[in-house]
């Protein structure tokens, strides 16, 4: 039975205070100790691949060496939180009151004016997943975004929306899947090495 492991790797901070989806802001790499357990952690002979925003590049170039890294995946970009992009949480939540609240509390199909939808997140990412599970490798590291990383657990964990956007995921933390003929299953979450 084929069984691959995917390392789902949350990019370097960014220190934004505002909503940060698709705008492409730069990661902050210093903390080399960090990044080299990190690098350590991961297993040696993984795949590699990322987003294709530079905060998810740069970190996967942090994480590349001697692994086999495979082109940026734009499928795998954070959700596209349209005009709420680069905007404070104080400031969206003044502008669309009733609409930024049902975004955090009823998440599924309610999305910011021009930006997408948890459930249209899923429909981006998922079919990118699957994919590259059809690829012969049995590590795969995915460098990417706090959304990517929790709409995939909530594929292997079947939990609601609501309770898998209340699930932590810092940056530079990994979180395991793995996948086999018999589903999917979660290894550790949110663990910072």
């Amino acid at each position: 039975m084929k069984v691959t492991r995917l390392w789902w790797v949350r990019h370097g901070p960014t220190h934004e205070k505002a909503f940060t989806g698709w705008r492409d802001v730069p990661a902050d790499l210093s903390d080399t100790a960090k990044i080299a357990r990190l690098h350590s952690h991961l297993p040696p002979d993984a795949a590699l691949i990322s987003s294709d925003l530079q905060r998810a590049t740069s970190t996967a170039d942090a994480l590349g060496a001697g692994r086999t890294r495979l082109p940026h995946a734009p499928a795998l970009r954070e959700l596209n939180f349209g005009v709420w992009d680069g905007l404070h949480f104080s400031k969206v939540a003044e502008m669309h009151p009733e609409l930024s609240r049902a975004y955090w509390e009823t998440p599924g199909d309610v999305k910011p004016p021009n930006g997408e939808s948890w459930h249209d997140l899923s429909a981006r990412v998922s079919p990118k997943v699957d994919a590259l599970l059809q690829q012969d490798a049995s590590d795969l590291i995915i460098v990417c975004h706090f959304g990517v990383v929790l709409n995939q657990l909530q594929r292997a964990t079947g939990f609601s929306c609501y309770d898998t956007f209340a699930q932590k995921i810092d940056n530079l933390s990994v979180t395991e899947i793995a996948v086999s003929n018999n589903g999917w299953q979660t290894g550790v979450i949110n663990h910072c090495p």
